[in-house]
């Protein structure tokens, strides 16, 4: 199974992008499953109804969250009923919604599993026992598991991909909006990345108009971050071709799409 994640999707820019370069993506790579990080899609935090159906009718299969997941308010009315958006597995047990969802393509199932991370954020139960709990439940219907580790620090996110090698057929991170250098597959079988980027306003900081953020690093006054809504795009993302026998990685590419290393289809 051939499998496209998407990172971070940020704001009305970060969904252009997915919808104009994802039908190419899906042709380039003849991909089966596309999952996507939508946590920052409503102008960077959380997702709407509307656009959790939007990035649907783009192509996009899954749909993970992350801190954000909780920031517009209208989420509480209709995730238990979206089949295909997962928020992290290891919030309360009495949170609404799922963490994680089984999806069949050309006859192969696949289990996408999202998890929240510990270090610099909000605590939440451990992650790392709730990934083992889960993946082994997800392989009973499949060999295929793909996790997406929403946390902020590298150590945390590669200490996970380890703990889940052989185990899991991907461990991708997100959340730092910054795609990192560090792909690679695990001796176990297992793809691993540690941020897969952000997909959004390229000429801004992590999404965020650069001038505020400036402003703020300069005199450490209160200011309000938003999302430009016009600007050049970046596309960050993680291609993997699965085992469906085994579940383990054969192969990888990172995906970085924007004004400086434009699409080759």
């Amino acid at each position: 199974m051939k499998v496209l994640f998407i990172g971070d999707i940020v704001g009305e820019i970060g969904r252009n992008a997915v919808e104009s370069y994802l039908p190419r993506l899906k042709r380039k790579y003849d991909v089966d499953v596309v999952i996507a990080n939508g946590e920052n899609a409503a102008a960077g935090r959380g997702i709407t109804k509307r656009i959790y159906q939007d990035l649907l009718m783009m192509g996009v299969d899954i749909i993970t969250m992350g801190n954000h997941t909780w920031d517009q308010k209208e989420i509480f009315d209709f995730i238990d009923d979206a089949e295909y958006l997962i928020r992290p597995a290891n919030f309360s047990e009495e949170a609404p919604g799922k963490g994680m969802v089984s999806v069949t393509k050309g006859g192969q199932t696949i289990s996408v599993i999202n998890l929240h991370g510990r270090v610099f954020l909000p605590p939440h139960d451990d992650p790392f026992a709730k990934a083992v709990e889960l993946v082994e439940e997800a392989k009973k219907l499949s060999p295929l598991v793909f996790v997406d580790f929403h946390a902020e620090t590298t150590s945390e996110k590669i200490a996970l991909g380890w703990h889940l090698d052989g185990k899991a057929s991907a461990v991708v991170g997100t959340h730092t909006h910054v795609q990192t250098a560090d792909a690679r597959i695990f001796p176990g079988g297992t793809a691993f990345i540690s941020d897969v980027g952000m997909t959004g306003p390229y000429d801004e900081v992590l999404g965020m108009k650069k001038e505020s953020v400036i402003y703020r690093f300069k005199t450490n006054m209160p200011v309000r971050f938003e999302v430009p809504k016009q600007g050049r795009e970046v596309l960050s993302g993680f291609f993997v071709d699965l085992d469906d026998k085994t579940g383990k990685a054969k192969s990888f590419e990172r995906i970085y799409i924007n004004a400086d290393y434009p699409f080759v289809p």
